[in-house]
């Protein structure tokens, strides 16, 4: 069975490394607080008829102030109003949109984090050492525009796509796998936490934990399982991702590591020379996209 593959060592403790360094990671309690409320049931893509296990937010508070205090965090933040979330419309990038862009890579490449990612990647002679290099393909693997599907209008990009989330024909939630966005969402109301998702076990999660399983609807869609790193710097996500998909060939990749205390399938699908998605998997919750 695929699934008994053994646990990548090697990428398990760079990733551990990065996790350690992380020192723009916010602490649970402390930073902000999460309210998991009730278990959500098994429902498939699509479903309407969802049960609400959750009448309060995911998070019940974050402390913003901190947040946007923190460089990475800043820049991040002002990238999420800049997409269609409609597969099919064209995205319009303008200079200041660009501008962000390349804001938000020069704040992560001055963390450790992405400092690690790029030495790990010289050695494997998967990055160039010029700093202005690894920026410009930085940006060619996440922010470079593609048609989601052959024939389309250049409508999706792996930033897009797994950190603002999109829709499909109105009818399916595509990526939205970060954990600020979903707050962003939760407090504009657009976002509806259905309940948490639990691994084998454990019977629930708890609210220090830095990765969740959980259901939720965004924009009149369910998505019925969604994973997500929660607290976590986007330089870290950024990471870990991008040395991924630089490592690998075939079109999806994953990789079973361990991070701190959770066994996790990091999921990486690639579109040509570029992210199509990028995910955390919790071990022992049911699959997702």
């Amino acid at each position: 069975m695929a699934n008994r593959k053994a646990f990548n060592r090697e990428l398990s403790e760079l990733f551990n490394k990065m996790w350690d360094m992380d020192i723009n990671r916010l602490t649970p309690g402390k930073d902000y607080t999460i309210d998991l409320q009730g278990k959500a049931n098994a429902v498939h893509p699509g479903d309407s008829a969802v049960q609400d296990r959750a009448a309060r937010h995911l998070f019940h508070s974050v402390n913003e102030e901190h947040l946007k205090s923190i460089k990475t965090f800043a820049t991040f933040i002002s990238l999420l109003d800049n997409y269609e979330a409609s597969t099919g419309v064209e995205e319009v990038v303008t200079p200041e949109e660009i501008a962000e862009n390349n804001c938000f890579i020069d704040a992560i490449l001055e963390t450790e984090v992405m400092k690690l990612a790029h030495e790990y990647l010289l050695k494997k002679n998967l990055a160039k050492p010029n700093l202005a290099d690894f920026k410009n393909q930085l940006y060619d693997i996440w922010f470079q525009l593609y048609a989601r599907k052959e024939g389309d209008r250049p409508d999706s990009c792996g930033f897009e796509h797994v950190f603002v989330g999109e829709t499909r024909r109105g009818k399916q939630i595509l990526g939205l796998h970060n954990w600020v966005q979903f707050y962003l969402q939760e407090k504009h109301d657009q976002i509806d936490y259905k309940g948490y998702i639990t691994r084998k076990n454990k019977t629930r999660p708890d609210k220090d934990d830095q990765v969740l399983s959980i259901q939720f609807s965004w924009k009149g869609l369910v998505k019925p399982i969604g994973s997500t790193f929660i607290g976590v710097s986007p330089e870290f996500e950024f990471a870990i991702y991008t040395v991924i998909f630089l490592l690998a060939e075939e079109k999806v990749t994953r990789e079973r590591v361990k991070i701190e205390e959770y066994e996790l399938q990091m999921v990486v699908f690639r579109h040509g020379h570029h992210i199509g998605t990028a995910y955390p998997v919790l071990l022992g919750t049911s699959s997702e996209d």
